[in-house]
């Protein structure tokens, strides 16, 4: 039986050095790949999602070969660096963004906001602005808006590296804690060791980047 996701021979290049990534994923379990800055781990995140094309290699997902695919119809979500959550929209309206983009009207948009917040723990947060929320709340929202389109895989872009140690040490236990309790297969980018042994169930190690 072939893996859930299947990165194979996947590679970009630049005039002065290229980024190259071979690995697969069973449904339902983590990757995390480390390696320094520079590596190119976010490439890899960004070819997988759609928002990089690669110069060779394939992505299969769920048996469907998604490599040329639109990235809006991959059914990849991610949860970047800086969250990218839309200043000018409340809480709720963040997290219905995708569902209403998909179809969905705003009202049951919102109602579907309202699981995700109870879900995360930030029931009376729906009518707030984004720029009021703290690093960790502001994390939790940008999962739920990534988890409220229910994609196949969820990519995560150093989504802890901006907080300060003791919420990132508190949140990447509440990130392990829902992929196993929501069941949803991820792959995370980081720099730090001890979040990749504590996030993932495999560890991929990066090297620099290599001459084209």
């Amino acid at each position: 039986m072939s893996a859930y996701l299947d990165v194979r021979d996947l590679r970009k290049r630049w005039p002065a050095r290229s980024v190259a990534a071979s690995f697969s994923l069973e449904k339902g379990s983590s990757l995390a790949l480390l390696g320094p800055s520079g590596c190119g781990k976010s490439t890899v995140l960004r070819m997988i999602a759609g928002l990089v094309t690669p110069d060779s290699g394939s992505v299969s997902l769920d048996g469907e070969d998604i490599t040329r695919a639109r990235a809006g119809l991959r059914g990849v979500g991610m949860v970047f660096q800086d969250y990218a959550l839309f200043p000018h929209l409340s809480v709720e309206d963040n997290i219905g963004y995708g569902p209403v983009s998909f179809g969905a009207t705003r009202r049951e948009g919102r109602a579907i906001a309202a699981k995700w917040l109870e879900r995360f723990g930030l029931e009376g947060f729906a009518k707030r602005k984004v720029d009021s929320l703290s690093g960790g709340e502001r994390q939790r929202v940008a999962l739920a808006r990534t988890l409220a389109v229910r994609p196949r895989l969820v990519l995560f872009d150093e989504p802890l590296s901006a907080l300060d140690t003791e919420l990132r040490e508190r949140l990447r236990g509440e990130l392990r804690e829902r992929q196993k309790s929501l069941g949803y297969t991820a792959i995370y980018v980081t720099h730090d060791e001890a979040e990749a042994a504590f996030l993932a169930d495999a560890v991929l190690r990066m090297d620099g980047p290599v001459a084209p």
